[in-house]
């Protein structure tokens, strides 16, 4: 299969939007990262997805809308907290697990009784979404288990010969998958942080908002996926990453004593040139927009450059930095060291 790689214009968006509604894959910019969409309601349509990322298929999808009328048949209820958040944050960068609708495939939801659904405010996504029809299922567009893709090169390097269309809209914006909260038990539960935080939303609720032990540990044995990037390791480059807990100094002597060829250092703007290592920067201290943003593409430059260890900055874990936490710990396949 040869993969086109088009700017954005009207024809381009046709084009995605005829895929689609063949039942045929498009990968394409979010506000979050790049993502691989296809018809959430074409089963054959969608295993094409986990096919092309080599994605586990108890893994759930979330299906991407655009306007509240789509939520008909993708959900069976909008709980009142939906519409609460949904008036806050919609279109944006948080998904929302709701029942289950009878027109979302098997597929999509990895059989779940649930579904994920977000409305993105991404211009691109949106006029597919508009040209189409078609509510669509979106993983992130990289082969399952690497760093997410927020540009159409990145995706491009992943996904070449296994869909047929790739939108460039330029460099996504937030960097990082969106906000899952589950708004159908008794309380609210984050189960993915990003970038509309549980502060946030539970200004918007007046309640608190339940975080998930999978957050920032392994799910047990067993246990269900409830949401994307909750069961596998994920967004990791072919490094082994660990993360060091601790403050610069103690983080800079640390690497100082683990100095070798193949060690690398994923740190904070400003300090590279302090360490003994090659290093590349990934945002500001205490600043998790900033380390969003440009996290997945430090990942892929470690790998870009060689790198076969990486010590990490260990980032906050409240805000915006707990999605980065969790992307990054995810990465380092849990590995941790207290200074």
């Amino acid at each position: 299969m040869k993969t086109q790689v088009l700017p954005v214009t009207q024809e381009s968006i046709a084009l995605a939007a005829e895929l689609l509604q063949k039942g045929e894959l498009v990968a394409l910019p979010t506000e979050t990262v790049y993502g691989i969409a296809a018809d959430a309601r074409n089963g054959e349509a969608v295993r094409k997805i986990f096919e092309a990322k080599g994605r586990p298929q108890d893994n759930p999808l979330i299906v991407h809308i655009y306007g509240m009328e789509m939520l008909q048949g993708i959900v069976s209820e909008v709980p009142e907290r939906a519409q609460k958040l949904a008036k806050a944050f919609w279109p944006g960068p948080l998904t929302m697990v709701m029942p289950r609708g009878p027109e979302v495939s098997d597929v999509t939801c990895a059989g779940l009784d649930t579904v994920g659904v977000r409305m993105p405010s991404h211009p691109v996504v949106q006029a597919v979404i508009k040209a189409s029809g078609v509510a669509f299922a979106a993983p992130s567009a990289n082969l399952s288990g690497k760093p997410s893709p927020t540009n159409a090169q990145d995706t491009l390097a992943d996904m070449n010969g296994r869909l047929p269309l790739i939108l460039d809209g330029g460099e996504s914006a937030v960097g990082v998958e969106s906000t899952v909260v589950a708004v159908t038990g008794e309380h609210p539960m984050l189960l993915r942080p990003g970038y509309v935080t549980k502060e946030q939303m539970e200004a918007v609720l007046g309640e608190e908002v339940l975080v998930s032990p999978a957050i920032l540990e392994k799910l047990k044995d067993g246990e269900v996926a409830r949401s994307p990037g909750m069961k596998y390791k994920h967004y990791a480059p072919k490094a082994q990453v660990t993360i060091l807990r601790g403050d610069f100094e103690a983080y800079r002597r640390y690497v100082s004593e683990h100095a070798a060829d193949g060690v690398w250092a994923l740190c904070f703007d400003g300090e590279a040139e302090q360490l003994p290592v090659p290093a590349i920067e990934y945002g500001r201290n205490h600043d998790g927009a900033t380390q969003a943003h440009h996290l997945f593409t430090a990942l892929r430059d470690l790998d870009r450059q060689g790198a076969q260890i990486v010590f990490a900055r260990c980032p906050e874990q409240d805000g915006v930095s707990m999605a980065v936490y969790n992307r990054l710990i995810r990465a380092a396949a849990f590995r941790v060291v207290t200074l």
